[in-house]
Order: C-alpha cells, then structure tokens, then sequence
C-alpha cells in the first residue's frame, strides 16, 4: 500500500499528469459531479487556510478591512463599464429563473416558466460592478476616504478547459476593491498591494515573483494599469500568481461616485481592486514538489511536524508515548504545529509513505533503542536527508531546520528561474528557445500588432514588463522597430 501512494508518474515523463495525480492522491482536491468545479478536500482546505489567515494579517497592517457583497449581480450592471462587460461576457453563469415545480408527471422538477426573473442575474465573475454601485450610498466626502475594502469569497467563471487549482469555473479568491481622493493615492495603493503579494509569495510561499506591468493587451478588463506577479513553474512555464489594478475614474463614473474634495468640488473618486486565489495552490504544487509527492514551505504545512513511534509491543509504546509527550508539548509551545501518530491501525512504513506524500516538512522516528541511546531520527521531507540526533535540546533542532528548509527550497526555486532566464535578441534564438520554455528577456517594439503575431506564432505571452528593468536600447527581435528595454516572454498556464 505505501507503494501506492507514492507511485506517481515522474516530473521528466508527463509534467501535467504528475501534477494531476499529485493533487489527488495528497489529499488535496478531487473534481466534483459539478462540471469544471473541484471539492478541495480537509488537507488541501487547511493549507488554503494558512494562506488566507497570513494574507489576511498583511492587508490588515495596510488599513485595509474585509467586507461581504451578495454573489447575485444585476445584469445591467455588468453593462455600465464597457471594456469590463467585454472581458467577462463569454464566461458569465446567468440567472434566469427563482422558482423550480414539479413536472407533470411528478417525477422530476423543471424550472417554472412564470418565474422569470424581471432583470436577470450574473453569479459574480469579479466583484466590482456590484461593489461600486455600494460604494455610491457610502462616500459622499473626502472625509469618507480612503475606503479600504476587502472580501474572501467564492466566484464563477465558465471555463471550458479546466485543472484543479490552476482554472476551475467556481474557484475561492480575495479581492480586494479600494476607494481614493487622489489619482496618486489609488496607484500607490495599488503597487503597495502588489508588493504585499510579493512579500507574501517570498516570506511564506518560498516563491521568488517577478514583479511587473501588464502591457495594455494583458491588462484587467476596466483597468488603466494592471500590475503583476509572475512565477516560474519547474517545467518553465509562467503562472501569474497576483494581480493589482489602477483602475483610474472608470468604475466610479460608470456608477457615478462623486465626492466633495477638501476644495468643495465635486470630482469623482479614484480606483483599485487587487486579488490573489486558490490558484496560488497550484503555484505551491508546482514549485516545490518533486516524484515522491508535495514539498511544502514549513510556514504553509497543515503538519509540521510528525512523530511516528516505531514498537514491537504496548509497553514499548507506552514508554515512547512517555518521551514523546514534553516533545509535543515543548514544540507546540513554540508554534509548531505537530502530529503524533501513534494508530494502530496502519504500519509505520505506510505512514512514512503517506507524510512524505504529503509533503510534511519534518519526520521524526522514535523508537525503544533510540530512548535507551537518548536519540532520535529526523528526516527532511526537501531533501529526504536522514540524520540521527541526540533528544537533548530537539526542540531547539526541529525549530532551526525548519527555517533552513523555508529557505532552502526559497533558494532552489530562485536558482532554477534564474537558471531558466535567458535574453534572447534574434527571432531564431526567440524560437528555439521557447521551446525549451523558461523566461525569455526581449526586446519589444510596444505595438499590439506585434505582442499578437508573437502569440500567434510561437504561443508565447508578455508576461510583464519588469519593474525593475534598465532602459536598454535595441530592436524588436520581429519587426526591427526601435525598444527601449526588455519584456519577459513565457508560455504559461
């Protein structure tokens, strides 16, 4: 059986069927009877929740604070912001009707036909329609602003194609939405959101994110600017994994939002909105793990720690329970979350195999030799490395190793990208390397025209101008038209 559980197919054979399976037999999701959703299961929901708690706490220190609006949006308002409406029509889930009766027959219901709605529903594709026709009845003044809102949610998008975690049609997301006096203020706020995903993907994710500018093609549907964080996945496709929005007067005029600023004019308020899903599930999947099953950031594990009790008989396990208790206890204390799993009902080769799958950062293995040598054997999931240590002062090792873990597999994500980063100034070396994927530095001649054929081409994207990119004059590989610096190219997901 614990050869089952780790009997995956490998990275280097089918990147996209071990990710599948991966996401499966760890406990974390499965796909429901619904078409296009998923059922994230108790393990997969608890590392959601890990995420959702810290991400919380950084938007708080903001000033930013959580709010709920209905999941039901009236069709017209949808139609209020134009270049909004295009971005989401093709993937809205309608409502049509509020009463369902039963057949003629009586055996089955349908829908009533006389109760059709007067104004048809939207499930919400995203938020802001809906929010900003709320903020109308809440700002009146600049003393009413800033208004820093934010809401955890669910949303719907009708995917045709979907992948667990990565691009379902119901999918859970924050989505924060905020209100300024100031043109200034609203991008200020929108890039310190951005860097709060940053900081967040860094400190807690192990993930190194490029941060950068959306060209105009790429952008948000409604928005001036879109700002992102951009990830480099192990097979060296690209995953965004975070987005802000300036989204400049556009939502406030459509809702007509108008404020008295501290001149006594009247002027419309000034936007963001910001957001980060459970596709952020699919970036930690995909980052970290490796053949024997997940590989999770410490900060981010449901289970830190595992303690397994190696026995022959119940007074031996008595005896390692005696041990292992002040351990628990004295690691608890410390905020490491710790299981000991003494059952009786699978062997411990088995949990061995099934907390390696789960990415588990910490085994330790104790057993009735290991008390009378006064150690223990710890095994980190990063590396599988085994050592045999001493029990005096294990708290203190258990602590120090798991931030050597946090780090270390910050450090091997960021060699990877940095390995699988290449600039590229011809369209032949632009077209022999996309295939081997990565992130691709080129020039860019600015043109939509051009970010298309590029698309068309090769079915590689502009992920984002970087933040931090030099000016740098040069051509476009394409055209040979003039480029003042240089774009990252990926394929993504």
């Amino acid at each position: 059986m614990a050869k089952e559980l780790k009997d995956l197919t490998k990275r280097s054979e089918n990147y996209s069927q071990w990710y599948n399976e991966l996401v499966v037999k760890a406990d974390l999701a499965e796909p429901s009877s619904v078409r296009g959703c998923m059922v994230i299961k108790p393990y997969g929901y608890a590392i959601w929740e890990k995420m959702q708690h810290e991400l919380d706490q950084m938007f708080k220190l903001t000033g930013v604070q959580n709010a709920y609006f209905p999941l039901l949006i009236p069709k017209s308002y949808l139609s209020k912001e134009a270049s909004h409406v295009k971005g989401f029509a093709k993937e809205c889930a309608v409502v049509t009707h509020y009463r369902l009766k039963s057949s003629p027959d009586g055996d089955s219901v349908i829908v009533d036909p006389e109760a059709r709605l007067e104004e048809e529903l939207i499930i919400r594709p995203t938020s802001e329609t809906i929010i900003w026709n709320t903020y109308r009845n809440w700002i009146s003044s600049y003393r009413d602003l800033p208004l820093l809102i934010n809401q955890w949610a669910n949303v719907f998008r009708w995917e045709m194609r979907t992948r667990l975690f990565l691009r379902t049609a119901e999918f859970l997301w924050q989505e924060g939405h905020t209100a300024h006096a100031t043109s200034e203020e609203a991008q200020a706020k929108a890039i310190e959101m951005l860097n709060v995903y940053r900081d967040f993907a860094h400190n807690f994710m192990a993930l190194p994110v490029v941060t950068g500018v959306k060209t105009a093609n790429e952008r948000f549907a409604g928005a001036l600017e879109t700002y992102t964080i951009e990830a480099m996945m192990q097979d060296g496709k690209a995953l965004q994994s975070g987005t802000s929005h300036y989204l400049g007067q556009n939502f406030a005029k459509a809702f007509d939002v108008k404020f008295v600023n501290n001149e006594n004019n009247l002027d419309y308020v000034w936007a963001t909105s910001w957001g980060v899903s459970t596709r952020l599930m699919g970036a930690l999947i995909m980052t970290h793990s490796d053949d024997n099953g997940l590989v999770l950031p410490p900060k981010l594990a449901p289970i830190q720690v595992v303690i397994v009790p190696v026995y022959k008989n119940d007074e031996q396990l008595k005896e390692v329970d005696a041990k292992v208790a002040p351990i628990v206890a004295n690691l608890r204390s410390r905020g490491i979350s710790v299981k000991y799993d003494n059952a009786d009902n699978k062997r411990p080769g088995f949990k061995f195999a099934d907390y390696e799958l789960k990415g588990v950062p910490v085994r330790l293995v104790l057993g009735a030799r290991d008390i009378a040598n006064n150690t223990i054997e710890v095994m980190r999931r990063d590396t599988l490395e085994k050592d045999t240590v001493t029990l005096d002062g294990i708290e203190d090792y258990v602590a120090r190793l798991l931030d050597d873990i946090q780090q270390g597999i910050y450090n091997k994500a960021l060699k990877l990208r940095e390995s699988m980063t290449f600039k590229v100034d011809t369209w032949e070396e632009f077209q022999e390397q996309i295939e081997k994927g990565g992130f691709i530095l080129a020039h860019w001649d600015g043109t939509t025209e051009t970010e298309e054929r590029i698309k068309e081409l090769t079915k590689a994207t502009i992920r984002c101008i970087p933040m931090d990119a030099p000016d740098e004059e040069g051509v476009d590989m394409l055209t040979g038209k003039p480029s003042h610096r240089r774009v990252i190219f990926a394929r993504n997901y």
